[in-house]
């Protein structure tokens, strides 16, 4: 069942973490991407290396500017909306040219550029699903929640269409932006996991991340 909302909060209510309240979701995130390694790795049956996570909170022109760097790039996305305590919706991005290397490691083998394409969806689907629903999943769990979480969509856009989806957020959303970097089968892939949340779902997982640090390191003051 969702809980309530924080009373007197609405689009433009500033709400910051804390540095502990960081440090924790850190860790949070860092749990459930270590376990997204384990279920890709048992699907493309090879070590999946990825590095320990960045998480900066950051409004949603900062991090457009963030994955479109000084040049407009052509980027893809694997999408997921996910609803519960938390409402928000949860991208895992690449350059172009680099989920064409993340589908080459997912289906194996030495195929053609024109196999590759036709198989993109489906890979690039699946791998997104396997890193986003751990990663959620990871953190829902260990802040005692749920989350419902949809089917992934493909997207494929400049950074500022993947912001803007239908439908539109709220203004003054902020977006988590997380840095990843992992390798399957030697082949090095740079990706962001990026989940927009409103500030009344920000707000919440304040007051769970408050609650969680409490549970596991006592009275300390956050």
């Amino acid at each position: 069942m969702r809980s309530e909302r924080t009373d007197g909060l609405n689009a433009s209510t500033p709400v910051h973490l804390s540095e502990l309240e960081l440090d924790a979701l850190t860790e949070l995130v860092n749990l459930g991407i270590s376990e997204a390694a384990g279920d890709l790795a048992t699907m493309v049956r090879q070590e999946v290396v990825l590095s320990v996570p960045r998480v900066a909170l950051v409004g949603r022109d900062e991090a457009i500017h963030v994955l479109g760097g000084a040049e407009a790039k052509d980027l893809v996305a694997v999408h997921q909306v996910f609803e519960g305590d938390i409402i928000g919706r949860a991208l895992l991005i690449f350059p172009e040219a680099k989920s064409l290397e993340l589908v080459r490691a997912v289906v194996g083998g030495e195929l053609s550029l024109e196999d590759i394409i036709e198989l993109e969806q489906e890979a690039l689907s699946e791998t997104g699903n396997v890193i986003l629903n751990g990663c959620l999943g990871t953190i829902a769990n260990e802040l005692e929640r749920s989350l419902k979480i949809s089917l992934p969509e493909v997207l494929h856009g400049q950074s500022a269409d993947l912001f803007n989806l239908s439908p539109p957020p709220e203004s003054g959303d902020t977006v988590m932006l997380i840095y990843i970097h992992f390798a399957v089968r030697e082949r090095d892939i740079d990706g962001h996991i990026a989940m927009l949340l409103d500030m009344p779902s920000l707000a919440v997982l304040k007051d769970l991340l408050t609650a969680y640090i409490r549970r596991v390191a006592g009275d300390v003051q956050i």
